[in-house]
């Protein structure tokens, strides 16, 4: 006579319902009366079982996501091409929900923006820098005429030309958002 469905799952850390399936699956025999021989059953499920279960050591593989989200293993070769493990697709699920349990975080702690916002931000700073150099040459011109003793429209109409060059060039550059 052996242990209880319930009991041999208190002893391999799982519930009873994950003996039932074993049992169901015919990865483990019960006895004659139901119960479960606790040696007979563990010899079983490790040599039934796909993947290392509770209770055993499986060997890890660190296993990065990268943003296209297709997940490779860290070292020389990367996931099979035509199917991945249990353990492997368990490895890169945790992994998504930790990275996603990182963003929840940052977003509650205020840590990230929202990007729309941040953009519009910035458009907003660049469209009055530019405003700002727009308008400089009309308000310095005339002083710096007088000190150089030269021709006041003459002085306008070259520091006008330089700053739309220059802001020309500036509008060139394309940062990048991601």
């Amino acid at each position: 006579m052996g242990i209880s469905i319930r009991a041999y799952g208190r002893h391999r850390g799982v519930t009873d319902t994950a003996v039932h399936k074993a049992i169901r699956a015919g990865r483990i025999t019960p006895e004659a009366d139901g119960t479960i021989d606790a040696d007979r059953a563990d010899r079983e499920w490790t040599r039934n079982s796909d993947a290392p279960k509770a209770g055993t050591r499986a060997k890890a593989t660190k296993v990065v996501v990268p943003e296209s989200g297709t997940p490779s293993t860290d070292g020389p070769a990367a996931l099979p091409t035509g199917g991945t493990s249990l353990l492997q697709a368990r490895t890169v699920n945790e992994v998504v929900k930790a990275q996603t349990n990182k963003v929840r975080l940052a977003r509650l702690k205020g840590e990230l923006v929202d990007r729309p916002q941040a953009i519009a931000h910035v458009f907003k700073l660049a469209r009055s820098e530019r405003d700002a150099w727009l308008n400089w040459p009309a308000r310095i011109s005339a002083q710096m005429a007088a000190k150089l003793d030269v021709d006041p429209h003459a002085m306008h109409v070259a520091l006008e030309a330089a700053v739309r060059d220059h802001l020309q060039e500036l509008g060139e550059l394309r940062p990048r958002v991601d």
